[in-house]
């Protein structure tokens, strides 16, 4: 029997997470880090979190950290992340599909390379945005619609092949509709993380606030 989309999407991430190494490293993404920094400390849903290195990064800064993934290798690794810097964080492994959380229960989101399937993308950002509070931050960055340029250049800095799992500036604007914006800009930068975003790409940075 043939896998499905969903179920060959997590054995790939299994597969990558699955070795001692971390593949994106140990430290947190800049652009999350430095964000994160400039907001009091809450309750924050990290989406898409692989082996924990953002999540891990908000923990030991106050925050009560819920993080999901699809990979339970994923979720090992974070937990041991934790464990090593002394933190501890809610972790839960699912497709976004199956996974529930209370409307309007956190103060703050993350997305960092969180790219979803391109038919579920819009409903799956609706779906976190739900469970954001009024006047909480949301933290996004992402590869943009023109990173297949440079991923087709240097396969080392990643990113999804599928143009429709890449986002533009008017995608996270309908998405995130009922947001104000603090800052949204596409911009080429050099990569540094791990062994799997090495190099230069194009990507979509979105911080807002989610209104009342």
């Amino acid at each position: 029997m043939e896998q499905s989309w969903d179920e060959e999407y997590k054995s790939k991430w299994d597969e990558r997470y699955e070795g001692a190494d971390y593949v994106y490293g140990k430290a947190p993404n800049l652009f999350f880090k430095e964000w994160l920094l400039q907001f009091k400390a809450g309750s924050i849903l990290m989406a898409a979190d692989g082996e924990g290195r953002n999540g891990v990064f908000a923990a030991a800064q106050g925050w009560t950290v819920t993080s999901f993934d699809l990979s339970v290798e994923g979720k090992t690794k974070a937990l041991q992340l934790a464990e090593e810097s002394q933190v501890s964080l809610e972790y839960m492994v699912g497709d976004l599909e199956q996974l529930h959380f209370k409307p309007a229960s956190f103060d703050a989101m993350a997305l960092i390379y969180a790219h979803f399937a391109a038919g579920k993308k819009s409903l799956f950002h609706r779906k976190l945005s739900n469970a954001l509070k009024p006047g909480g931050i949301l933290i996004l960055e992402a590869f943009s619609k023109k990173h297949l340029s440079f991923n087709s250049l240097d396969a080392r800095v990643g990113g999804p092949k599928d143009i429709d799992m890449l986002f533009s500036k008017e995608e996270i604007l309908a998405d995130f509709e009922d947001y104000e914006v603090i800052l949204l800009t596409e911009e080429e930068i050099h990569l540094n993380e791990g062994t799997h975003h090495i190099g230069k790409g194009a990507v979509v940075r979105f911080v807002g606030r989610k209104r009342s």
